[in-house]
């Protein structure tokens, strides 16, 4: 399997200008096979990117990448349903499922499945192979142990999140508003204010988790760039980079190097400590993020 490099759904509430840019670059710069396209924290963000999506994806498709649609991670409202549901006319892409809701009267189409669905074990990987999915983003919580044994028993491409924040948690209630004292229906789309998300300290003033939107993240900031080769190892082929507000495309290019032996991970990793995140990569080795933090 070759392996190759994703990006995957912008997750933060960027100014539409902003992300438009954003993926015009990546898709002129970036040496990433495919994009994943769509909102998956809130459905109240989706119209103000509605308009610029059209000229995004004929400049990706331009570049020879890869286009799938990303969907919702929670589905709470009949009109956030209907909207979901619309999306099985688009048969000119492959659809990413976050929740189970699309699943229901699918038809056998082939789908991806998203890292928000419980996949820990090889009899629920095979449910949802059998069901169509042809490509699985496995959740951000398995241990190396785990993904090994998945990608034995894989039939379809398995993916994993290399990099950017890892999401906890989604809530039908939206706590970046009610830290502005807001209601969910009146939120004044505040998330805007915070590009990487807004962080949230303890009592005793240590950063702790990230708040974006709906959703609850790590505070730290997953990179798998010096495990890569134990990834490919495993039978993984897919890496995916979640968008933060720094240069993707010059992160892209590091996984890129390490991929394809042009630089040593360790190095590649040294390089990218730019100050701008704490890495952390707990989750993969097993262990409390704080053992494996490096500033």
């Amino acid at each position: 399997m070759t392996p190759s490099l994703s990006l995957g759904p912008l997750l933060y509430n960027w100014s539409p200008e902003k992300a438009r840019d954003f993926y015009l670059r990546i898709a002129d710069e970036s040496d990433i096979e495919r994009v994943f396209l769509g909102e998956v924290v809130c459905s109240k963000r989706e119209p103000f990117h509605a308009a610029y999506w059209p000229e995004v994806i004929e400049r990706l498709e331009a570049s020879g990448k890869q286009v799938i649609l990303s969907t919702l991670a929670l589905v709470a409202t009949p009109r956030e349903i209907k909207s979901l549901m619309s999306l099985k006319s688009e048969a000119d892409y492959l659809i990413e499922i976050n929740d189970l809701t699309l699943l229901e009267d699918w038809d056998n189409r082939p789908f991806a499945l998203g890292p928000y669905v419980n996949v820990y074990n090889e009899a629920t990987l095979k449910v949802f192979e059998d069901m169509g999915a042809t490509r699985v983003t496995l959740p951000f919580e398995l241990t190396r142990d785990t993904l090994a044994i998945l990608g034995k028993a894989a039939t379809s491409a398995l993916e994993v999140q290399v990099y950017g924040r890892l999401p906890l948690a989604i809530s039908a209630r939206c706590y970046h508003a009610r830290a502005f004292k807001l209601h969910k229906d009146g939120c004044q789309f505040v998330c805007d204010r915070h590009p990487d998300g807004m962080a949230v300290d303890t009592l005793d003033g240590q950063p702790f988790l990230t708040v974006n939107g709906t959703q609850t993240q790590s505070m730290t900031c997953a990179n798998l760039i010096q495990e890569l080769p134990d990834l490919m190892q495993m039978g993984i082929g897919g890496f995916r980079l979640s968008p933060q507000d720094v240069d993707m495309v010059a992160i892209a290019r590091a996984f890129r190097q390490v991929i394809t032996g042009d630089i040593d991970p360790a190095e590649a990793f040294s390089r990218m400590e730019t100050g701008d995140f704490a890495y952390a990569n707990g989750f993969f080795h097993g262990v409390e993020g704080r053992h494996l933090k490096r500033a």
